[in-house]
Order: structure tokens, then C-alpha cells, then sequence
């Protein structure tokens, strides 16, 4: 090792290799993408508008799910084992990339957008539910057009150890971009939820089946051999 780099340990250091990421075999099946929103609103701008991105990424080819937060309990209001706990988990496992949409209230994120995050573990057993998977950001404002409840899902998406795409969308009066049919009208917003779908469905496909290689940590290598090293040598079982 360099004398550069006096506090590594050689064996856990990898070098970046290319040939990880493009000497696999490309996934066949759907890119399967999981679309969670942030009101119980009869009348959701947030649902409706996840609705929309829904059809684009069906269009774009993926397999899709809307989880349907109406029923959910507050986080630690019930065990994990209820059905809607349960039905919320396993969706983000079955995923590989996700929308998130929530209207903005009082400047943030809706409680019912952020108690979906919260049920959602950051590690289950072996397993990390979330990361690796791609993350599309998108809110919906009853007024001006403002930016803060995307940033805030921005900073939710890096702490659940997702890759969240460069391009989101906020669409202020939403009540005003939706027709009588609940479908959005063409305008420059609805484009930008075109871009956003698209570039989610890119980003899913270059990066899917790499999220293991792509997230794969020094710090955590060295952590698992520190624990399997004091597992080996411990004088008492």
C-alpha cells in the first residue's frame, strides 16, 4: 500500500472497475417502479398527479404500483405486522426505482407522505429495502410554485441510500392543471413530469441490477470484518 494511505486496510480497498457495470448481463423483465403520494384528500392533486406519471411510465414500459396511503397508522401507533404496514414494505422491496409526490403544507411535506416514509426500514435483517433503488421527486403546491417539499424529499431519498434522479417537478395552482377528467392539462409543467419520467426510467435502466456493486461501502467492508474477525478470535462462546 502507498505510504499515502497509511490508514487503509489493503484487502477491504477496491479499486472502481468498469467492467462491473457493463459486463452483466442487461435484467429482462419490467423496470418495476413503486409510486407512493402524500394526501387522503377526496380530491388529491397529489394522487392525481401521481396517476399521470403512473401512465408515462407505463408507456416507457415499466410494471407499476400505487401504494394507496388511506388507512395507514402513525409510525409506532401500530405493531408492523398491519396489513397496511405490511402491504407498503413489501412494495418497496418488490421495487427498483420510486416516485414520490406530496402537496406542500404549511412548507413542507404532508404528515402523510412523511409517515409512509418512517414505516419504511432503513435495514431489515440482511436487507436494505431502499437503497440502490432510482427516486423521482415531484410536489404539488396550492399557490406559487415553490421548491421546498422536493428538497426535503431530496434529503429524505439520500438517508434512505436512494439515487435520486437530477430532475423533479413542482406544479403550483395544481387545482387549476387538472380537467374535469382528472387528467392533467397540456402545459410546460406536464412536460417537465414527461422529462422526469423519462429520465427516471433511464436512470432505472442503467443502474438496476448494479445497485449492490454501486452501493457496496469501504467503511461498511471493514465494519463486517472487524465484527467476523472478533466473531473468529473470541476466547468464549
Amino acid at each position: 500500500m502507498s505510504d499515502d494511505l497509511p490508514n487503509i486496510t489493503e484487502s477491504l480497498l477496491q479499486q472502481p472497475d468498469k467492467n462491473r457495470l457493463t459486463g452483466t448481463a442487461a435484467t429482462q423483465h419490467p423496470p418495476r417502479i413503486l409510486l407512493l403520494y402524500g394526501s387522503n384528500r377526496e380530491k388529491s392533486y397529489s394522487r392525481l398527479l401521481t396517476l399521470e406519471a403512473e401512465r408515462l411510465l407505463r408507456h416507457f414500459g415499466a410494471e407499476t404500483r400505487v401504494f394507496h396511503p388511506s388507512g395507514l397508522p402513525l409510525p409506532d401507533d401500530a405493531p408492523a405486522t398491519h396489513p397496511k404496514v405490511i402491504e407498503l414494505r413489501e412494495l418497496v422491496e418488490w421495487s427498483e426505482g420510486q416516485v414520490w409526490c406530496s402537496p406542500e403544507r404549511h412548507g413542507a411535506m404532508t404528515g402523510v407522505f412523511k409517515s409512509q416514509i418512517d414505516w419504511i426500514p432503513l435495514n431489515s435483517g440482511a436487507v436494505r429495502p431502499s437503497q440502490g433503488k432510482t427516486l423521482a421527486v415531484l410536489q404539488v403546491c396550492g399557490g406559487s410554485q415553490s421548491f421546498n417539499t422536493v428538497n426535503q424529499m431530496r434529503i429524505l431519498g439520500r438517508w434512505m441510500r436512494m439515487i435520486t434522479i437530477p430532475n423533479q417537478s413542482s406544479v403550483p395552482k395544481a387545482f387549476l392543471e387538472f380537467d374535469e377528467a382528472e387528467r392533467m392539462k397540456p402545459s410546460a409543467y406536464y412536460d417537465r413530469v414527461v422529462d422526469v419520467m423519462e429520465e427516471l426510467m433511464k436512470f432505472t435502466l442503467l443502474t438496476r441490477g448494479q445497485s449492490d456493486y454501486l452501493t457496496d461501502r469501504y467503511s461498511e467492508r471493514k465494519e463486517s470484518a472487524e465484527e467476523l474477525s472478533r466473531r473468529v478470535n473470541q476466547k468464549e462462546i
